[in-house]
């Protein structure tokens, strides 16, 4: 489980995309040329990293030349991995490129794959793959820190630090553990004077004190909801477990399982962390399966493995739920359904006005919550706050009245009567595909017995909801939105 190459990419509005940070491990290089023999592809040179991959993430300016196989709509980007063309279509590849955006930043690297080329194995069944992605998020989070946008000098400051950390995280290309939060640089750890333990070398140290283990499941929704019954509205899930045990002394084995209510959708797409010691075989082959598949595996899904000492993501998979029924009406009347709880951490609608004049007065009602008008934006924000009320329906009503005479905003998409309100909300011990972890499900292979505290919560990502009595962005092909 190596890494061949390792990129840091900055990509502005507007530019062509510039190498902040790059890194080849040349011993590795020299097994994967072993490994691939005649079928070898070498690692390209930093100038036309940019180029290649803002092209495969489908970042290349709007004047581009269309090209089916990158740009259908119809093509679904649901993996973490691409695939670098560097002679175009049909010629030389590298795959997988693992990528992982931040803002501007752009963070790749190209794990090394110990199997012929051809046919590709299935990415689930790689663990450089899960290895790759997990060194990733730890360059992110060491880079961007919580904030998630440093600046300029700081993240400048961090980049020159980068060849320090990588020298303790990843040396000769061979992740450990992931770098720390915030930036700062890690420190070598001394050895506790407890005595012999076995302890795996990757491990630099022992816990001491109440010995705890936290399993906490976070699931993004992401939904294009249209309300017409000639349109299904679909939503794409996005789960990740993540997980910390401290137990003093030597560090457990641990199982944590997935389960799933008895109607619900199949995982797939799971992607585990590499001290995860076991999979049953069933959970391999749950990747992009026809959720009405009846072979499909439904769970429960365990994880046996041997922890890190640090905070880190177990797994992640992708779900797929298909509506029943439509809860948006015209003008506009949000419906809470009875299944989700009505209790969020925090719950907004963003509505944009584009290609009008800059607005002058407004005068909407709203049945609950608080309405705030940002004229400069043409941009109204209804601020539903931690609950819906007893009916679970709340509605916005009014007339708004572009009256200024500067343009406000434009896109290209929302003219005439197409325009959507997007959410964003936070929802506490709920997730939507009814995916938890029992807490008495996780089991502890140690002396000490642990505290164990398990937690889940959904999150809003890119939650459109399209007005019904305009024209929608409607694919004919795989994707419906």
């Amino acid at each position: 489980m190596s890494i061949r190459a390792l990129w840091v990419v900055s990509q502005e509005k507007g530019e062509s995309g510039k190498v902040l940070f790059s890194r080849r491990f040349p011993t590795v290089e020299l097994r994967a040329k072993s490994l691939a023999g005649t079928q070898y592809v070498a690692v390209p040179e930093d100038r036309v990293i940019p180029k290649l991959l803002l092209t495969e993430l489908g970042l290349v300016d709007a004047d581009k030349p269309y090209v089916e196989v990158r740009d259908d709509c119809a093509r679904q980007h649901r993996s973490p991995a691409v695939e670098l063309r560097l002679d175009g279509p049909g010629g030389r590849t590298l795959w997988p490129l693992l990528t992982v955006t931040q803002g501007a930043l752009i963070l790749a690297c190209l794990p090394l794959v110990e199997a012929p080329p051809e046919p590709r194995p299935p990415l689930p069944s790689l663990a450089s793959v899960s290895q790759g992605l997990a060194l990733l998020s730890g360059l992110q989070d060491f880079l961007c820190g919580p904030g998630g946008k440093p600046e300029p000098d700081v993240l400048a400051s961090r980049l020159a630090a980068l060849p320090s950390v990588l020298l303790q995280v990843c040396p000769l290309g061979r992740p450990l553990d992931t770098p720390p939060p915030a930036g700062s640089v890690p420190a070598a750890v001394a050895p506790s004077p407890g005595g012999a333990q076995k302890q795996p070398a990757w491990k630099a140290g022992v816990h001491r004190g109440r010995a705890v283990v936290s399993v906490a499941l976070t699931e993004k929704v992401r939904s294009m909801q249209y309300g017409r019954s000639s349109q299904q509205d679909i939503w794409d899930v996005y789960g990740m477990v993540m997980c910390k045990c401290e137990v003093e002394g030597v560090l457990p084995n641990v199982t944590v399982t997935l389960t799933l209510p008895p109607n619900g959708s199949p995982l797939q797409d799971i992607l585990v962390h590499p001290c995860v010691t076991s999979l049953d075989a069933s959970i391999l082959t749950a990747c992009s399966v026809d959720v009405n598949d009846g072979s499909a595996f439904s769970g429960p899904y365990k994880f046996p493995f041997s922890p890190p000492l640090e905070l880190f993501r177990l797994c992640s998979y992708t779900s797929q739920l298909k509506a029943e029924e439509n809860h948006l009406k015209v003008n506009v009347v949000l419906k809470l359904h009875e299944s989700v709880k009505n209790s969020f951490e925090y719950c907004e609608a963003h509505i944009p006005f584009f290609n009008q004049n800059l607005m002058g007065s407004v005068e909407v009602k709203v049945s609950s919550g608080q309405l705030e008008v940002s004229k400069e934006k043409n941009l109204l924000v209804w601020v539903l706050g931690q609950k819906f009320p007893k009916s679970r329906e709340a509605t916005l009503e009014g007339t708004v009245h572009f009256s200024g005479t500067v343009a406000g905003p434009t896109d290209p998409l929302c003219t005439g009567l197409t325009a959507y309100i997007k959410l964003y909300f936070r929802v506490p011990d709920l997730t939507l595909s009814g995916c938890c972890v029992d807490q008495h499900s996780v089991q502890v292979y140690s002396s000490a017995k642990p505290r164990i505290i398990t937690t889940r919560e959904l999150v809003s990502s890119e939650y459109y909801i399209w007005n019904s009595t305009g024209d929608a962005p409607v694919s004919s092909g795989l994707m419906v939105l």
